[in-house]
């Protein structure tokens, strides 16, 4: 259904004139990301109340004040503080299964989907403003902050924690649905959401049922539900995800996707039969937590201008190397977002793809019917692209593809599986690449790592031991020039000591003298002490400056760094 313009709406109910409302559009032009109605508030022409009555005609939804409005308990209990929160809503009234909640953005209709989903009920919008909502979700949740322990505590009452109704939970569905499963379900996705988490893990043992969750690179275990739960979780997640909840022998994918606080995320979902029971792994692809610009993956200047450099020659092969989780789809998403304008087409396989790209044409590799890297690259070829980014070069065929695309004009963004930039020469050579054609098409590979940061609350200065010391493999006397830092732990880092990631860069410029030494059959040392000799950073290096700088630890850059030979 068509919604008339808010604007319009103004105008007809008299709040503003027409020479106001074109004086708004232009300036929401100088302000594109706020909404109309706020940027007519901020230019005094209009109040709160008139843009939400305008919201309420425009969306055809009541108006409710939350200041005169008494919301009972049960309504409460039915949705948790993180998600109101989240979700910019305060629960009103619930009345024959039809929970009404009063929202600031009646557009988000995305918002009222996923709460059908989540709490099993009929769901429908009220218009309020975002000052009232806040408010009121301060007020009423006050003291009555639901914690993942209550919700079990909960379920053990109902259910027993001795597996007494265990014949119960064989149904799954049934349980399923149940709103105490759908609260503890909801409460985990929606904590690790707000944590910024990367994946939710549920894992089945004999005697116990665990979830763990993995932020900034580490896994955190929560409290466990209990043992007899674990099959009505899992159908829960396989109900919101569209899974056969009957096929418990398969392995199975799926995705949920979520629309939270305004912005939509992605949980791609992954089922795997164990002995136990099904383990289940969610990954969650939140673009709000990713940032694909390269001036904010953590680079230091001097290797983003060279970067900036190579990723901007017409045609050859750019490399990105490190191990799984260690950011390199971030790099190179940032790399093909800076590319992308209209004069460059841009075609990329990826395996799965992570993140929507608009202007970029994406294609999603499927091995069970034969769509490999290989068979798309020879497709793509087939498109005009620009520039060509391939998932991963796993093969000698893909390889020899990528090659030869580079040759033909195309620049060609790719993985290697190395332990550092050198050793990607290696592997290719391995692979069955000549070293002449590594020569001709390879501009640079650049190796990566992800450190955690330093909580910035709870950042403390600390006197490192001799031994902690000699971790880096540097003299004594030169390391205690600098000042060293640690995270003591507070509430906003879950009391760990680190929020947040940051990038360790190592690139190799494949210059004139490197092209010799790969012609030659140099080896990996020999190469890579040539291109520090030129002023390559080792990943250690850099590591080694965010440890002078304050941004990371000694524990982290040595967990993720190897100490190469000093000269």
């Amino acid at each position: 259904m068509a919604h008339r313009k808010l604007g319009q709406i103004l105008v007809d109910l008299g709040y503003i004139n027409e020479d106001q409302l074109w004086d708004v559009l232009e300036e929401q032009k100088r302000s594109p990301g706020e909404v109309i109605g706020q940027v007519a508030i901020r230019m005094g022409l209009v109040t709160d109340a008139q843009v939400t009555e305008a919201l309420a005609e425009q969306w055809g939804m009541p108006i409710v004040s939350l200041a005169e409005t008494t919301i009972p308990p049960k309504v409460l209990e039915l949705v948790p503080q993180t998600m109101a929160e989240l979700y910019k809503i305060m629960p009103v009234s619930l009345k024959d299964n039809v929970l009404t909640v009063a929202m600031s953005d009646p557009q988000n209709v995305g918002a009222l989907d996923d709460l059908r989903n989540f709490l099993g009920v009929e769901v429908r919008g009220a218009v309020s403003n975002l000052k009232d909502v806040e408010a009121a979700v301060a007020r009423y949740y006050a003291d009555r902050e639901d914690s993942i322990e209550d919700v079990i505590g909960q379920l053990e009452e109902d259910y027993g924690d001795d597996g007494s109704n265990s014949k119960a939970f064989d149904l799954g569905e049934d349980l399923a649905d149940a709103a105490p499963i759908r609260k503890l379900l909801n409460m985990i996705l929606l904590l690790a959401i707000k944590d910024q988490a990367s994946d939710i893990h549920f894992e089945p043992f004999e005697d116990e049922f665990k979830v763990r969750v993995k932020a900034d690179g580490m896994l955190y275990e929560m409290v466990p539900p209990p043992r007899h739960l674990a099959n009505a979780i899992v159908s829960r997640i396989k109900i919101m995800a569209e899974l056969d909840i009957a096929e418990r022998r398969l392995p199975q994918d799926g995705r949920i996707e979520l629309s939270v606080g305004g912005h939509s995320v992605d949980l791609r979902v992954s089922t795997l039969p164990t002995l136990f029971g099904e383990s289940v792994v969610m990954r969650v692809l939140d673009r709000t937590v990713v940032q694909l610009d390269l001036n904010k993956i953590g680079m230091d200047p001097q290797t983003l201008t060279k970067f900036r450099s190579m990723i901007h020659r017409p045609n050859g092969i750019v490399l990105v190397t490190g191990p799984t989780g260690s950011g390199k789809t971030t790099t190179l998403y940032s790399a093909l977002n800076e590319l992308n304008d209209i004069e460059t087409k841009i075609i990329t396989s990826e395996d799965p793809v992570e993140y929507d790209i608009d202007g970029i044409i994406q294609v999603p590799i499927n091995h069970d019917i034969g769509v490999t890297f290989a068979t798309v690259l020879r497709a793509i070829l087939r498109h005009d692209p620009d520039t060509i980014l391939v998932g991963e070069i796993r093969d000698f065929e893909t390889a020899q593809i990528a090659v030869q695309s580079a040759l033909t004009g195309h620049l060609v963004f790719s993985t290697l599986h190395t332990n550092d930039a050198p050793s990607a020469i290696t592997r290719l050579r391995d692979m069955g690449v000549e070293p002449f054609l590594i020569t001709a098409t390879v501009e640079g590979i650049l190796a990566q790592r992800l450190v955690r940061r330093i909580c910035s609350q709870c950042r403390t200065q600390f006197d490192p031991s001799d031994d902690l010391l000699m971790e880096l493999q540097l003299p004594i006397a030169q390391a205690r020039q600098y000042k060293f830092y640690y995270g003591k732990g507070c509430q906003r880092c879950n009391n760990s000591g680190y929020k947040g990631r940051t990038g360790i860069y190592e690139l190799l410029d494949i210059t004139d003298d490197i092209r010799d030494l790969v012609a030659n059959a140099a080896n990996v040392d020999d190469i890579r002490n040539f291109a520090r000799s030129q002023g390559m950073t080792t990943l250690r290096e850099a590591g080694l400056k965010l440890i002078f700088d304050g941004i990371s630890t000694i524990d982290e850059v040595v967990r993720e760094t190897v100490m190469e030979d000093m000269d």
